[in-house]
């Protein structure tokens, strides 16, 4: 279900599974931690997550599940929370490509990563009132932030799927491209940001994490900007990247601290 390459310092993590829209499961759950953890210990400096098929992913594969007997919060709170949290915490730039469905945990995916693309032909929204079910993976939040709470809600109770132009244009995700095309332009964003100052890319990264999750201040949000550029004055990429500036070419960064 899920695959793992790796060529040089760039991962692809693939979710392999056309015939059910790659929807998930908890065996599918676990192999994707897996995946990321892997891609982590090799160290690469980028990663891209797709999807097989007509979509990225269709949230959870509920084809087998009783109602009656489910356990919601082991598959949410046990599962999705803790691989949602990996996913983020990733120590080097993400991508995600999202393309057809894109909902439930699917859409926690693409909220995990730190890049989204966007295919036109993208769906993103709530079909979860079809199920008597609510929008979960992070879901409400990210609509509530982008979107404000009417339309928000107004998602929620219609069922209606975004586009992925529409998704794009209302600030959810980074850049919208036509379906032929999106997963090239991610694959090259992915490696070019493998090739860059690593460590300055994480320390944005955490920056933004702490803007997002603490909800800092302009003065708070300052002072830590300041705390992480004294800190990577004592890395090779920055020297390198000064030396490249004051002698006029271009950067040759390693990642390294």
């Amino acid at each position: 279900m899920i695959r793992l390459t790796i060529d040089g310092t760039v991962a692809e993590v693939v979710l392999d599974a056309p015939d059910r829209l790659n929807a998930l499961g908890p065996d599918d759950l676990a192999e994707l931690d897996g995946a990321y953890a892997e891609a982590e210990r090799a160290g690469v400096r980028a990663l891209l997550l797709r999807g097989e098929g007509r979509a990225f992913c269709a949230g959870r594969d509920i084809s087998g599940v009783d109602p009656r007997t489910d356990d919601v919060m082991g598959y949410l709170g046990e599962l999705v929370g803790p691989l949602l949290r990996r996913m983020s915490a990733f120590p080097a730039p993400t991508f995600a490509v999202a393309h057809g469905a894109c909902l439930g945990v699917g859409l926690g995916l693409l909220i995990a990563s730190d890049v989204v693309y966007v295919a036109e032909t993208a769906k993103i929204g709530s079909p979860f009132a079809n199920l008597g079910a609510t929008l979960d993976s992070g879901g409400h939040a990210l609509f509530y932030e982008r979107l404000g709470a009417h339309k928000t809600l107004d998602l929620i109770y219609t069922g209606r799927l975004m586009s992925g132009a529409e998704a794009v244009q209302s600030g959810l995700f980074s850049r919208v491209f036509p379906a032929d095309e999106v997963l090239g332009e991610a694959r090259d964003a992915a490696h070019r940001a493998s090739e860059g100052a690593t460590q300055a890319f994480r320390a944005s990264k955490q920056l933004v994490r702490a803007l997002r999750d603490e909800r800092l201040g302009l003065w708070d949000s300052l002072d830590s900007e300041n705390r992480a550029q004294a800190a990577l004055c004592d890395t090779d990429d920055y020297r390198e990247g000064f030396a490249a500036f004051q002698q006029k070419r271009r950067p040759a960064f390693t990642g390294r601290g």
